[in-house]
């Protein structure tokens, strides 16, 4: 198993339940459904089916990550890495031959977190357990449902990369 970058915010595998419940919208775009049996998380995305065609009861590994950079990046220290040196933010300023967390997955969109909600329904102790993390990639929006304690690391108006690979 591979070491897990600091980079990467979230990590689970997904099984589609369900594409376009509501009925296809767009010709290149579906909404996918799925549910992760580690964390029991719930997922709404919207994807480009015409790049990356996926089937009902497919499993995909999503990840979703602060940078591509497979060295650590400190966020408050302005794109460094912990021994220092300057860390590549974009996938565009690649050398040749230099390799980053794209290279192994097969899908790949950047957005932006544009809100967090608590969707857990009553109150009391359970209050506040189950929360939403929503995403937009250029219109193509995501929708991560589940426990608090594993999505506590994705903050709102943060810049994230979605990685996904079946």
């Amino acid at each position: 198993m591979q070491q897990q970058s600091a980079n990467i915010l979230f990590s689970d595998l997904f099984q589609i339940k369900d594409i376009d419940p509501s009925g296809k919208r767009f010709d290149r775009v579906s909404r996918l459904v799925a549910r992760s049996d580690t964390y029991e998380m719930d997922l709404l995305l919207d994807y480009n089916s015409e790049l990356y065609p996926l089937e009902l009861n497919d499993k995909v590994s999503l990840v979703i990550a602060s940078s591509l950079s497979l060295e650590a990046v400190k966020p408050e220290t302005n794109g460094q890495t912990n021994d220092g040196s300057e860390a590549k933010v974009s996938w565009r300023e690649r050398a040749p031959g230099e390799r980053d967390l794209s290279d192994e997955y097969e899908y790949v969109m950047y957005g932006k977190v544009y809100r967090y909600d608590d969707v857990t329904k009553g109150s009391g102790a359970e209050s506040g357990q189950h929360v939403a993390v929503y995403v937009s990639f250029g219109g193509l929006l995501m929708c991560l449902e589940g426990d608090y304690r594993h999505l506590q690391s994705i903050v709102v108006g943060e810049h994230v990369y979605l990685l996904m690979r079946k």
